[in-house]
């Protein structure tokens, strides 16, 4: 391993702690000089040490440290993430971001224990920078990758301080979210034996819907806060046709090829009525706000109403993720019942589909008086069940093909009643889940017959 092998791994190596330093950042708001050299120095000082002590502990233990690092890496930041997220969402509670010893030493470990094996690998493949023997090379590599973690992570904070400061009423949530996802990439990563994620075209598939939800949130910045009444139902419409489509032609159908040895209606038919299942008890047990009728469901909660108005695209957001996964792993199996093209057609169908969404999140929070930088925040936040999802959805499918077709068909019954809610409330401002269930029915029955008796 040379130089600039050594200088790519370092940067490789520095990603974690230069999201974590963004999230430091955006939590902090202004940032003193101290403050982000204090993070650069914890987290290049641990990025440092964690791969030379693999390097001492040596091959012995290596099958113990892969073991165990995701796990600790995912329980670390999935604490401090919620913790996050909890004060941000606690009206009475300050904010406390803070840069104290024991606030540090976790991130910091959170953010550098997978370097252990890296460490481990240095004994396997030597690091020949020196004309030295092996542990003067390792000490220049495990400095160089702590050099640059430094100025990576001190950057990040100063990077991620600015917009703090400018839309510093969402960042939390923002930062404690991107956290518990680092956490649990690190964890699933370990965890998937498919090799499915390691398949650049799944995870860029998962990302395709975020670019929806990234367009429709920046529309907070326009001038008005609120939509026409027809650009509002014009875009409800195309929503749900898009929907619709997806859930029959891209889930539903393809389903009932997926099995094998008989009829795949019957299975089918069942899982479609648990998909719909799921997305009741969400509804019950999720407090939301469908913004534009003004109707409030799930338990009672001392939640604010922007919190409801994202909940509610996140219930959305749901099957869509479960959706997407789904179609990815049966083009990463190639099966033969989902056309290879199908993955990428339904990834941008979600992202369009995604704009709206997002649109119905940002803007009615800008409406209530919130700054715009929340109302972005949020738009973007209630988009991130969709690759969270998408990344299980997959590694669960990939590792249990016989469940695919399951899969699919629940995520169709799902993004159906998800869809047919909406439009009831819209059209007489009350709630009308009945109506939606019995929609659901309706097309079940439908279903059945029509593959029956043709």
């Amino acid at each position: 391993m040379g130089l600039f092998e050594v200088l790519l791994l370092a940067v490789g190596l520095a990603m974690d702690a230069f999201a974590v330093s963004i999230c430091k950042g955006l939590a902090s708001g202004k940032v003193t000089k101290k403050e982000y050299l204090t993070c650069g120095i914890w987290f290049g000082s641990f990025q440092a040490i964690m791969p030379f002590l693999g390097y001492l502990v040596g091959s012995g233990f290596e099958k113990l440290i892969s073991m165990i690092a995701p796990w600790i890496a995912f329980g670390l930041l999935s604490l401090i993430g919620g913790n996050m997220i909890r004060e941000a969402l606690s009206p009475e509670e300050e904010l406390t971001p803070g840069y104290d010893v024991k606030t540090m030493f976790l991130m910091a470990v959170a953010t550098s224990i997978d370097a252990l094996a890296v460490g481990i690998t240095f004994v396997a493949v030597p690091v020949r920078i020196l004309d030295a023997g092996n542990l003067p090379n390792v000490v220049l590599a495990v400095a160089l990758i702590g050099v640059i973690t430094f100025a990576i992570s001190a950057a990040g904070v100063k990077l991620g301080s600015v917009f703090g400061d400018r839309y510093k009423s969402g960042s939390e949530i923002m930062g404690g979210t991107i956290l518990i996802f680092i956490g649990l990439r690190s964890l699933l990563s370990y965890l998937d034996r498919s090799g499915s994620l390691s398949d650049s075209e799944t995870i860029f598939g998962m990302l395709i819907p975020l670019i929806g939800t990234l367009l429709g949130s920046a529309v907070t910045y326009a001038k008005k806060d609120r939509l026409s009444e027809d650009l509002h139902m014009i875009l409800v419409g195309a929503g749900s046709g898009i929907m619709i489509s997806i859930a029959v032609w891209g889930m539903l159908d393809p389903a009932i090829g997926g099995f094998t040895g008989g009829n795949g209606i019957v299975p089918v038919t069942v899982c479609f009525c648990l998909g719909v299942a799921i997305q009741i008890l969400l509804d019950k047990l999720v407090p939301h706000t469908h913004v534009f009728s003004e109707i409030t469901e799930g338990p009672k909660s001392g939640l604010g109403t922007d919190m409801k108005v994202m909940l509610t695209e996140v219930i959305h957001h749901v099957p869509e993720g479960v959706a997407l996964g789904a179609i990815y792993a049966a083009h990463f199996m190639k099966t033969e019942w989902v056309s290879s093209s199908v993955a990428v057609v339904l990834a941008v169908a979600i992202a369009l589909q995604n704009i709206p969404e997002a649109v119905y999140v940002a803007l009615p929070i800008r409406g209530q008086g919130f700054k715009p930088g929340k109302a972005f925040f949020m738009g973007i936040v209630s988009g991130v069940p969709i690759p969270l999802l998408g990344i299980i959805t997959v590694v669960v499918s990939v590792l249990f093909p016989n469940l695919l077709p399951c899969i699919m068909a629940v995520a169709g019954g799902a993004l159906i009643f998800t869809t047919i809610e909406e439009i009831p409330h819209i059209a007489s401002g009350k709630d009308n889940d009945k109506g939606t269930i019995a929609f659901a029915v309706g097309f079940a029955l439908v279903m059945l017959m029509v593959h029956f008796f043709r």
